[in-house]
Protein backbone atom coordinates (compact mmCIF):
# COMPACT_ATOMS: atom_id res chain seq x y z
CA UNK A 1 0.00 0.00 0.00
CA UNK A 2 1.34 3.64 -0.72
CA UNK A 3 1.08 6.38 1.63
CA UNK A 4 1.50 9.74 0.89
CA UNK A 5 4.02 11.68 2.23
CA UNK A 6 1.63 13.92 4.42
CA UNK A 7 0.15 10.88 5.93
CA UNK A 8 3.53 9.99 6.83
CA UNK A 9 3.98 13.16 8.70
CA UNK A 10 0.93 13.02 10.08
CA UNK A 11 1.43 9.53 11.56
CA UNK A 12 5.24 10.18 12.98
CA UNK A 13 4.00 14.12 14.52
CA UNK A 14 1.27 11.75 15.96
CA UNK A 15 3.76 9.02 17.75
CA UNK A 16 5.59 11.92 19.20
CA UNK A 17 2.82 13.70 20.17
CA UNK A 18 0.86 10.51 21.78
CA UNK A 19 4.17 9.91 23.14
CA UNK A 20 4.68 13.37 24.96
CA UNK A 21 0.57 14.23 25.58
CA UNK A 22 -1.04 11.45 26.78
CA UNK A 23 -2.87 13.76 29.10
CA UNK A 24 -5.00 15.56 26.22
CA UNK A 25 -8.42 14.06 24.24
CA UNK A 26 -7.88 11.99 21.50
CA UNK A 27 -10.38 14.23 19.98
CA UNK A 28 -7.52 16.76 19.34
CA UNK A 29 -5.93 13.64 16.91
CA UNK A 30 -8.38 12.59 14.54
CA UNK A 31 -11.75 13.66 13.33
CA UNK A 32 -13.50 14.81 16.10
CA UNK A 33 -17.12 14.83 17.05
CA UNK A 34 -18.49 18.31 16.05
CA UNK A 35 -21.67 20.48 16.26
CA UNK A 36 -21.93 22.11 13.03
CA UNK A 37 -22.33 26.18 13.57
CA UNK A 38 -22.66 29.48 11.26
CA UNK A 39 -19.93 31.79 12.72
CA UNK A 40 -21.39 34.63 13.57
CA UNK A 41 -21.14 37.81 11.22
CA UNK A 42 -21.04 41.71 12.02
CA UNK A 43 -19.26 44.57 10.65
CA UNK A 44 -15.57 46.53 11.43
CA UNK A 45 -16.22 49.04 13.81
CA UNK A 46 -12.99 50.28 13.64
CA UNK A 47 -13.36 52.69 10.31
CA UNK A 48 -14.09 55.74 8.94
CA UNK A 49 -16.30 56.06 5.80
CA UNK A 50 -14.91 53.30 3.68
CA UNK A 51 -11.44 52.46 4.72
CA UNK A 52 -10.78 50.36 7.67
CA UNK A 53 -8.57 52.46 10.43
CA UNK A 54 -5.16 50.96 11.56
CA UNK A 55 -3.46 52.20 14.64
CA UNK A 56 0.38 52.37 14.73
CA UNK A 57 2.17 54.08 18.07
CA UNK A 58 5.79 53.30 18.83
CA UNK A 59 7.26 53.65 22.00
CA UNK A 60 9.04 52.03 25.28
CA UNK A 61 5.99 51.54 27.53
CA UNK A 62 3.85 48.50 26.87
CA UNK A 63 0.74 48.85 28.38
CA UNK A 64 0.20 52.94 27.61
CA UNK A 65 1.39 51.87 23.45
CA UNK A 66 -1.44 49.07 23.46
CA UNK A 67 -3.82 51.65 24.84
CA UNK A 68 -2.67 54.38 22.32
CA UNK A 69 -2.99 52.18 19.34
CA UNK A 70 -6.60 51.01 20.72
CA UNK A 71 -7.57 54.75 21.28
CA UNK A 72 -6.09 55.96 17.88
CA UNK A 73 -8.67 53.60 16.27
CA UNK A 74 -11.30 54.49 17.94
CA UNK A 75 -11.37 52.41 21.75
CA UNK A 76 -12.85 49.89 23.52
CA UNK A 77 -15.99 50.71 24.06
CA UNK A 78 -16.56 50.37 19.88
CA UNK A 79 -16.61 46.84 20.33
CA UNK A 80 -18.30 47.10 23.76
CA UNK A 81 -16.34 45.05 26.20
CA UNK A 82 -18.47 45.55 29.07
CA UNK A 83 -20.23 42.83 30.88
CA UNK A 84 -18.40 40.21 28.32
CA UNK A 85 -16.44 37.69 28.11
CA UNK A 86 -13.49 38.42 26.00
CA UNK A 87 -11.01 35.54 24.47
CA UNK A 88 -7.45 36.81 23.69
CA UNK A 89 -5.36 34.50 21.08
CA UNK A 90 -1.46 35.12 21.29
CA UNK A 91 1.04 33.36 19.15
CA UNK A 92 1.95 30.05 21.33
CA UNK A 93 2.84 27.89 18.22
CA UNK A 94 5.83 27.03 20.13
CA UNK A 95 7.69 27.39 23.57
CA UNK A 96 10.54 29.91 22.27
CA UNK A 97 10.42 33.67 23.67
CA UNK A 98 9.17 36.45 21.27
CA UNK A 99 9.26 37.17 18.73
CA UNK A 100 8.71 33.52 17.92
CA UNK A 101 5.67 33.88 20.22
CA UNK A 102 3.78 36.76 21.71
CA UNK A 103 5.51 39.00 24.53
CA UNK A 104 4.13 38.14 27.39
CA UNK A 105 3.96 42.00 28.44
CA UNK A 106 1.73 42.82 25.99
CA UNK A 107 -0.52 40.28 26.56
CA UNK A 108 -0.58 41.40 30.02
CA UNK A 109 -0.66 44.52 29.07
CA UNK A 110 -4.20 43.77 26.76
CA UNK A 111 -5.66 41.52 29.56
CA UNK A 112 -5.65 44.30 32.40
CA UNK A 113 -6.73 46.63 29.37
CA UNK A 114 -9.79 44.53 29.10
CA UNK A 115 -10.65 44.14 32.40
CA UNK A 116 -10.03 48.21 33.26
CA UNK A 117 -12.87 48.85 29.92
CA UNK A 118 -15.30 46.38 32.19
CA UNK A 119 -14.87 43.31 30.65
CA UNK A 120 -16.40 40.19 33.18
CA UNK A 121 -14.29 37.90 32.40
CA UNK A 122 -10.64 37.06 29.80
CA UNK A 123 -9.41 33.76 28.96
CA UNK A 124 -6.46 33.20 27.07
CA UNK A 125 -5.91 30.24 24.66
CA UNK A 126 -3.75 28.94 21.84
CA UNK A 127 -2.94 25.50 20.83
CA UNK A 128 0.67 25.09 19.44
CA UNK A 129 2.04 23.60 16.36
CA UNK A 130 1.89 19.78 16.55
CA UNK A 131 5.91 18.73 17.14
CA UNK A 132 6.26 21.30 19.74
CA UNK A 133 3.06 20.52 22.70
CA UNK A 134 2.00 20.74 24.78
CA UNK A 135 0.60 23.97 24.65
CA UNK A 136 0.64 24.09 28.65
CA UNK A 137 4.31 23.32 28.62
CA UNK A 138 4.73 26.06 25.83
CA UNK A 139 3.10 29.12 27.73
CA UNK A 140 4.50 28.25 30.89
CA UNK A 141 8.01 28.15 28.97
CA UNK A 142 6.97 31.47 27.55
CA UNK A 143 5.54 33.39 30.62
CA UNK A 144 2.73 33.54 29.06
CA UNK A 145 0.70 31.49 31.59
CA UNK A 146 2.34 33.93 34.53
CA UNK A 147 1.34 36.71 32.18
CA UNK A 148 -2.40 36.05 32.06
CA UNK A 149 -2.74 34.88 35.65
CA UNK A 150 -0.94 38.13 36.80
CA UNK A 151 -3.50 40.03 35.26
CA UNK A 152 -6.52 37.88 36.21
CA UNK A 153 -7.40 35.81 33.45
CA UNK A 154 -7.84 32.37 32.93
CA UNK A 155 -6.27 30.00 30.40
CA UNK A 156 -7.05 27.30 28.48
CA UNK A 157 -5.37 24.90 25.73
CA UNK A 158 -7.55 24.01 23.17
CA UNK A 159 -6.24 20.41 22.88
CA UNK A 160 -8.05 19.56 25.70
CA UNK A 161 -11.53 21.30 24.56
CA UNK A 162 -14.20 20.37 22.17
CA UNK A 163 -14.34 21.47 18.28
CA UNK A 164 -16.82 22.92 16.12
CA UNK A 165 -17.01 22.12 12.57
CA UNK A 166 -17.78 25.35 9.63
CA UNK A 167 -18.53 25.22 6.32
CA UNK A 168 -16.28 27.52 3.97
CA UNK A 169 -17.44 28.78 0.88
CA UNK A 170 -15.88 29.79 -2.28
CA UNK A 171 -12.42 27.62 -1.25
CA UNK A 172 -10.27 25.94 -3.34
CA UNK A 173 -8.12 23.81 -0.79
CA UNK A 174 -10.73 23.24 2.06
CA UNK A 175 -14.23 22.65 2.29
CA UNK A 176 -15.03 22.57 6.02
CA UNK A 177 -12.38 23.27 9.10
CA UNK A 178 -12.63 22.54 13.00
CA UNK A 179 -12.30 25.69 15.36
CA UNK A 180 -11.61 25.22 18.93
CA UNK A 181 -14.80 25.60 20.87
CA UNK A 182 -13.79 28.64 22.34
CA UNK A 183 -13.70 30.61 19.16
CA UNK A 184 -17.77 30.74 19.54
CA UNK A 185 -17.74 30.61 22.94
CA UNK A 186 -16.13 34.29 24.20
CA UNK A 187 -18.23 37.06 23.54
CA UNK A 188 -15.70 38.41 21.89
CA UNK A 189 -12.24 37.58 20.60
CA UNK A 190 -8.85 39.86 20.67
CA UNK A 191 -6.44 38.59 18.02
CA UNK A 192 -2.98 39.13 19.49
CA UNK A 193 -0.53 38.17 16.93
CA UNK A 194 3.36 38.92 16.58
CA UNK A 195 5.17 40.56 13.74
CA UNK A 196 7.32 37.58 11.74
CA UNK A 197 8.86 36.02 8.51
CA UNK A 198 7.55 32.48 8.01
CA UNK A 199 10.05 30.57 5.66
CA UNK A 200 6.71 28.40 4.73
CA UNK A 201 4.07 31.03 4.24
CA UNK A 202 6.77 34.07 3.67
CA UNK A 203 4.98 35.94 6.69
CA UNK A 204 3.14 35.09 10.36
CA UNK A 205 0.88 38.12 11.39
CA UNK A 206 -3.25 38.17 12.23
CA UNK A 207 -4.60 35.38 9.05
CA UNK A 208 -1.90 33.08 10.20
CA UNK A 209 -2.23 33.42 13.86
CA UNK A 210 -6.03 32.08 13.60
CA UNK A 211 -4.39 28.46 12.73
CA UNK A 212 -3.35 27.46 16.06
CA UNK A 213 -7.14 27.48 17.12
CA UNK A 214 -7.84 24.74 14.21
CA UNK A 215 -7.78 21.29 14.55
CA UNK A 216 -4.54 19.73 14.15
CA UNK A 217 -5.51 17.58 11.11
CA UNK A 218 -5.89 20.45 9.48
CA UNK A 219 -2.95 22.62 9.69
CA UNK A 220 -1.53 24.02 5.87
CA UNK A 221 1.43 21.32 5.75
CA UNK A 222 -0.85 18.37 5.93
CA UNK A 223 -3.64 19.58 3.46
CA UNK A 224 -1.35 21.23 0.68
CA UNK A 225 2.83 22.28 1.52
CA UNK A 226 2.78 24.42 -1.40
CA UNK A 227 -0.58 26.06 -0.75
CA UNK A 228 0.38 27.43 2.63
CA UNK A 229 -0.83 30.74 2.53
CA UNK A 230 -3.93 30.35 0.07
CA UNK A 231 -5.14 27.64 2.80
CA UNK A 232 -4.04 29.73 5.64
CA UNK A 233 -6.91 32.57 4.55
CA UNK A 234 -9.35 30.38 3.19
CA UNK A 235 -9.16 28.85 6.79
CA UNK A 236 -9.83 32.30 8.46
CA UNK A 237 -13.13 32.47 6.48
CA UNK A 238 -14.55 30.27 9.64
CA UNK A 239 -14.00 33.41 12.38
CA UNK A 240 -13.75 37.19 12.75
CA UNK A 241 -11.71 38.48 15.23
CA UNK A 242 -13.85 41.63 16.92
CA UNK A 243 -10.27 43.39 17.37
CA UNK A 244 -6.65 42.56 16.27
CA UNK A 245 -3.99 43.90 18.46
CA UNK A 246 -0.76 43.59 17.17
CA UNK A 247 2.95 43.05 18.91
CA UNK A 248 5.68 44.41 17.20
CA UNK A 249 7.54 45.33 20.61
CA UNK A 250 10.32 43.27 18.60
CA UNK A 251 9.59 41.69 15.21
CA UNK A 252 11.49 38.89 13.18
CA UNK A 253 12.36 40.17 9.99
CA UNK A 254 14.09 37.13 8.51
CA UNK A 255 13.85 33.62 8.87
CA UNK A 256 11.19 31.88 11.31
CA UNK A 257 8.77 31.00 12.30
CA UNK A 258 10.71 29.54 15.37
CA UNK A 259 14.21 31.31 14.81
CA UNK A 260 15.22 34.40 12.42
CA UNK A 261 16.72 37.70 12.47
CA UNK A 262 14.64 40.04 15.03
CA UNK A 263 14.74 43.79 15.30
CA UNK A 264 13.72 45.56 18.81
CA UNK A 265 10.90 47.74 16.40
CA UNK A 266 8.63 49.08 19.53
CA UNK A 267 5.95 49.12 17.61
CA UNK A 268 2.24 48.30 18.87
CA UNK A 269 -0.70 48.03 15.60
CA UNK A 270 -4.58 47.84 15.93
CA UNK A 271 -7.06 47.48 13.66
CA UNK A 272 -10.23 45.82 13.24
CA UNK A 273 -9.29 44.55 9.83
CA UNK A 274 -7.09 41.60 9.40
CA UNK A 275 -6.33 42.25 5.88
CA UNK A 276 -5.27 46.10 6.93
CA UNK A 277 -3.30 45.05 9.62
CA UNK A 278 -0.90 42.48 8.30
CA UNK A 279 -0.27 44.61 4.81
CA UNK A 280 0.88 47.78 7.64
CA UNK A 281 2.71 44.59 9.35
CA UNK A 282 4.22 43.65 5.90
CA UNK A 283 5.44 47.05 5.29
CA UNK A 284 7.36 46.99 8.53
CA UNK A 285 8.91 44.12 7.46
CA UNK A 286 9.73 45.15 3.89
CA UNK A 287 11.38 48.61 5.47
CA UNK A 288 14.15 46.51 7.18
CA UNK A 289 15.00 45.03 3.32
CA UNK A 290 16.11 41.42 4.82
CA UNK A 291 13.51 38.54 3.93
CA UNK A 292 13.23 38.40 0.04
CA UNK A 293 9.95 36.46 0.84
CA UNK A 294 8.96 40.05 1.60
CA UNK A 295 10.97 42.56 -0.04
CA UNK A 296 10.33 40.81 -3.62
CA UNK A 297 7.21 41.41 -3.93
CA UNK A 298 4.76 44.46 -2.99
CA UNK A 299 2.40 43.88 0.26
CA UNK A 300 -0.76 43.75 -1.81
CA UNK A 301 0.84 41.15 -4.45
CA UNK A 302 1.45 38.61 -1.10
CA UNK A 303 -0.82 35.31 -1.71
CA UNK A 304 -2.28 35.60 1.86
CA UNK A 305 -3.26 38.81 0.78
CA UNK A 306 -4.57 38.25 -2.32
CA UNK A 307 -7.05 35.10 -1.56
CA UNK A 308 -7.94 37.11 1.50
CA UNK A 309 -9.15 39.94 -1.02
CA UNK A 310 -10.93 37.05 -3.14
CA UNK A 311 -12.69 36.02 -0.03
CA UNK A 312 -13.88 39.33 1.53
CA UNK A 313 -12.02 39.36 4.52
CA UNK A 314 -10.96 42.75 4.55
CA UNK A 315 -10.42 46.01 2.63
CA UNK A 316 -8.48 46.41 -0.29
CA UNK A 317 -5.77 48.81 -1.83
CA UNK A 318 -6.47 52.68 -1.10
CA UNK A 319 -8.64 52.05 1.85
CA UNK A 320 -6.20 52.07 4.57
CA UNK A 321 -6.15 55.09 6.97
CA UNK A 322 -2.93 54.97 9.27
CA UNK A 323 -2.67 56.74 12.04
CA UNK A 324 0.12 56.80 13.74
CA UNK A 325 1.53 58.15 17.12
CA UNK A 326 5.13 58.30 18.65
CA UNK A 327 5.26 58.30 22.44
CA UNK A 328 8.00 58.96 24.73
CA UNK A 329 11.47 56.17 24.26
CA UNK A 330 9.62 55.57 20.40
CA UNK A 331 13.02 54.11 18.23
CA UNK A 332 14.61 57.35 16.27
CA UNK A 333 13.57 55.16 12.85
CA UNK A 334 9.85 55.20 13.98
CA UNK A 335 8.82 57.97 11.54
CA UNK A 336 10.78 56.82 9.06
CA UNK A 337 9.23 53.31 8.93
CA UNK A 338 5.98 54.91 9.21
CA UNK A 339 6.48 56.29 5.89
CA UNK A 340 7.93 53.55 4.33
CA UNK A 341 4.95 51.55 4.93
CA UNK A 342 2.54 54.76 3.98
CA UNK A 343 4.62 54.47 0.43
CA UNK A 344 4.07 50.19 0.65
CA UNK A 345 0.57 50.55 1.17
CA UNK A 346 -0.25 53.70 -0.50
CA UNK A 347 -2.67 54.81 2.05
CA UNK A 348 -5.35 57.47 0.27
Amino acid sequence: MNYSRRFILYLGGLSIVSFFSLRCRPSFLFNPKAETINPPKFENPYTDGENAVVGIVGGENIKEMVREAVSLIGGLEKMDVKGKSILVKPNVVTGDPHPTTTNPEVLKAVVEILYKEGAKRVIVGDMSALLTLSTARNMRRTGLTRAAKEAGAEVVYFEDYDWVEVELSDTRYIQKVYVSEWIYKADRVVNLPVIKTHKYAAYSICFKNFIGATHLKQRPYFIDRSHWEEIISEINQAYTPHLNIIDGTTSMIGGGPRKGTEAKTNIILASGDRIAADVVGLGIIKSFGKWHKVVDKGVWEQRQIKTALGLGLGVGKGKIELRDKALEGHNNDFEDIVQKVKRYIKVN
